[in-house]
């Protein structure tokens, strides 16, 4: 039976499909932050210039970094509900119409992209699984669901020294889009890449980021930010 706040699945996912713009009747407050980490940096830049890019100590991680600063906001070192992250990266979209001249536009729309990253010793299901329950507490409290929105992506992206089968399994079947409004609010979207540096070993559940990580193809990362601006348009 469903709760006032599931109402089925999205034929595009496993994910139940939910009204998110109220939350169901006498729910409590979401505990944790109710926005986004804050970008702007340990050094504030100067008048007009670019923010400082951050660095991290791990190589991997900054060369992921390297791939991902043209289009990402980055910040080092996140903690959202309990869970620490060496690195969060915010990518926004917008997209409109404009007639006759740019003054007059209408069908405003826009499209958020959190990436959370980090190192691990191990990766099993269970650690899959409850950042996914994560990202649907984020999604309350940091999605403004209305007219313009369009999508919000939660990506979580974990380094680890080799994929077990399971997780493998596990992440190249995810699919999770939540519908808000039945799709008047727009949807949101869990994604995964569990990447083995060493083995030269990624498995991700259809991220267009996942490109960003694998350091051992020649592609710069660039073709999957692309594939997402031409289907916002």
């Amino acid at each position: 039976m469903s709760d006032p706040d599931r109402s089925g699945s999205d034929s595009e996912g496993a994910g139940p499909e939910r009204d998110r713009a109220e939350g169901p009747p006498g729910a409590p407050p979401a505990a944790g932050p109710a926005e986004p980490p804050d970008l702007r940096g340990e050094v504030d830049p100067a008048p007009g210039a670019d923010a400082p890019v951050p660095e991290w100590d791990d190589e991997y991680l900054d060369r992921v970094a390297d791939r991902l600063q043209f289009n990402y906001d980055l910040a080092r070192d996140c903690r959202i509900d309990g869970e620490s992250f060496a690195l969060y990266g915010r990518l926004e979209m917008d997209s409109h119409k404009q007639f006759l001249h740019p003054a007059i536009s209408y069908g405003h729309q826009h499209s958020t992209e959190h990436l959370f990253a980090r190192r691990a010793g191990s990766v099993r299901v269970e650690e899959i699984d409850r950042l996914a329950a994560l990202a649907h507490g984020l999604a309350d409290r940091w999605i403004d669901a209305d007219e313009e929105h369009f999508s919000t992506e939660f990506v979580f992206a974990l380094i680890v020294p080799e994929i077990p089968a399971a997780v493998r399994e596990r992440v190249e079947g995810h699919a999770d889009r939540t519908m808000l409004r039945y799709g008047y609010h727009g949807h949101y979207e869990t994604g995964f890449v569990v990447a083995a540096p060493d083995s030269e070993d990624l498995a991700e559940s259809g991220v267009s980021v996942a490109d960003a990580f694998r350091l051992w193809d020649d592609g710069d990362g660039e073709k999957g930010v692309l594939d997402r601006l031409r289907g916002l348009f």
